[in-house]
């Protein structure tokens, strides 16, 4: 006989498998909560006003992204926390060394920001798209559309990022002499 893999699984209250859920949780709520923080400082650096746009725009939905993990943990009776996401860590300390070492208002510091904004991006969006799964397959589908919908908000925030590479920033940037 078949098995169907939508199907959940029945888990107990503190198997492993929530565990590693609510440890990705904790992971993500950090990385959301450190993004709240580094997209002013992004959305200040960038040179384009489309770019700025985007950053302030996403700083928005970031905070709501904050307020929707917040309601996963309550949906699934667990105390909201947070714990250092090394790989965010990373992603906003180069996002700060892009800034560090390029020139103010150039579109080389875009091309950079764009950088560094798509790599929280992809991030973000293995990590919600691996939640949503987990939620489902721990029979919290109330969770998993919730966390679905942040996922289909890290997905545009992606592409907007591409179009304004595409558009313009990419261009630019190859017009710019170098300074060597």
């Amino acid at each position: 006989m078949a098995t169907d893999m939508q199907t959940p699984v029945q888990t107990e209250q503190h198997s492993k498998l929530r565990e590693f859920f609510i440890d990705q949780l904790e992971d993500i709520y950090w990385a959301e909560k450190k993004l709240v923080k580094t997209l002013p400082k992004m959305a200040n650096a960038a040179t384009s006003a489309q770019l700025r746009d985007a950053f302030n725009s996403h700083l928005e939905e970031t905070r709501n992204h904050v307020t929707r993990i917040e309601r996963a943990f309550d949906m699934i009776n667990q105390e909201a926390s947070d714990k250092e996401c090394p790989a965010l860590k990373g992603i906003a300390k180069e996002g700060e060394d892009i800034i560090d070492e390029t020139e103010d208002n150039t579109a080389q510091r875009d091309v950079g920001l764009i950088f560094a904004g798509q790599k929280a991006e992809h991030y973000e969006i293995a990590t919600y798209g691996g939640l949503v799964q987990l939620a489902r397959t721990l029979g919290h589908e109330d969770v998993a559309e919730l966390l679905s919908e942040t996922l289909q908000e890290e997905k545009n925030a992606d592409k907007l990022l591409t179009q304004i590479a595409e558009q313009g920033a990419n261009v630019a940037a190859g017009r710019e002499a170098s300074n060597d």
